[in-house]
């Protein structure tokens, strides 16, 4: 090794050391190099380059989600600033990254990469959000709980039209047809997505349509979001609580569904941009009320975040054991690549850097107050 090489390697171990991580040690989460461009990489661009150089197997830890944590932990991702990071900052003050030109971007990206490997992951159903682990023991019984849990929050009834933005495979509707007698309509901007949920709810009172939520404008009863808003941007959420607003009766309830983050932000994650969701970005508290005010009424705020981890942690156990029975496209760098997705994300919401909350909001107050089921 030259002397430049054994000074970076000098300076990562030194950043890990503060996180209690040690350079080729033996616990579980310690870094175990394989390349010593690992050094330069993620020096030079700081979570792109930790997330790519492991991709590439220049480096691995046993316990991937522990030493994730720990840097998160640590506040490594504060002190390691790569110029992707730079890049994204300036790129956010430009430019609207959820236009609806850009929009379709994460859908042929992210969720039309195949049915077979969702189907693989996710379990009994296809839903690809955080579960509800109060009473639960297994993934299919939180999915399920979770489903249920937003169906009561929202006090449906037979005949009701409920409208699903951002409606996934379809499961939500499946789930709230079934149950509650509701009438559906579900918009997903994944053509994958909408001809399996066409297929799932073909007996049933729901229509699946390709289509931006801007361009939803009719009249509906109830309306639930689960794990979309993730994508509609900082730029865009005024616009995403009119459209809601104009489309409720004053007697409507709405229900988001969605990740947050503590600290006000623009952009995301470079790793997470270029690699897992384009385009996306997580909201703060602060920015879902700002836009929200003068449009809706706050009735419940339900934080779940820890139950975020343990879902995670399902999916990854279900997808680990099913690789060698699904296609051949997906091959080493991106099951690297989709196994550091999965433990950056349990990392997150471990170190609690991220929240999952589900938020009731009515048009004009529910007289007397919402008493909010759990």
């Amino acid at each position: 090794m030259s002397r430049g090489d054994r000074a970076l390697r000098d300076r990562v171990a030194a950043l890990l050391a503060r996180a209690e991580v040690t350079l080729d040690g033996d616990q579980p989460w310690d870094l175990q190099v394989h390349d010593p461009r690992f050094f330069a990489r993620v020096l030079a661009q700081g979570s792109l380059g930790l997330g790519e150089s492991y991709m590439d197997g220049d480096w691995d830890a046993p316990a991937l989600d522990a030493l994730l944590a720990r840097l998160l932990r640590a506040r490594l991702n504060h002190q390691v600033v790569g110029w992707a990071d730079r890049w994204a900052a300036v790129r956010a003050r430009l430019i609207n990254a959820q236009t609806r030109r850009r929009a379709v971007t994460v859908g042929e990206r992210h969720y039309d990469l195949g049915n077979d490997l969702y189907a693989a992951m996710l379990g009994k159903r296809l839903v690809y959000s955080c579960g509800y682990w109060r009473r639960a023991q297994t993934l299919d019984a939180a999915q399920e709980a979770k489903l249920d849990l937003v169906c009561r929050k929202l006090q449906l009834t037979p005949g009701q039209r409920v409208l699903d933005i951002g409606c996934g495979w379809g499961e939500a509707l499946r789930f709230a047809a079934e149950r509650y007698g509701i009438h559906g309509i579900g918009l997903t901007i994944s053509c994958e997505q909408a001809a399996y949920a066409r297929e799932l709810c073909r007996d049933l009172p729901i229509e699946i349509r390709v289509q931006d939520y801007r361009d939803f404008q009719e009249p509906v009863d109830r309306i639930f979001s689960i794990g979309m808003f993730e994508h509609v941007g900082v730029r865009n959420y005024r616009h995403y609580f009119d459209l809601a607003a104009q489309c409720l009766p004053a007697d409507g309830l709405m229900l988001l569904h969605t990740i947050g983050t503590n600290v006000s932000t623009n952009r995301t994650d470079p790793w997470i941009e270029r690699y897992i969701f384009p385009n996306s970005m997580l909201p703060s508290a602060a920015q879902i009320t700002a836009a929200s005010e003068g449009r809706f009424v706050l009735e419940d705020w339900h934080s779940l975040g820890p139950d975020y981890d343990r879902t995670l942690q399902a999916w990854r156990d279900n997808v680990e054991a099913a690789w060698d029975r699904l296609s051949a496209r997906y091959d080493t760098r991106f099951r690297r690549m989709w196994r550091f997705y999965l433990a950056a994300s349990m990392a997150t919401f471990r170190e609690r850097q991220c929240q999952l909350w589900q938020l009731v909001l009515s048009p004009r107050g529910v007289p007397g107050g919402y008493v909010a089921p759990r």
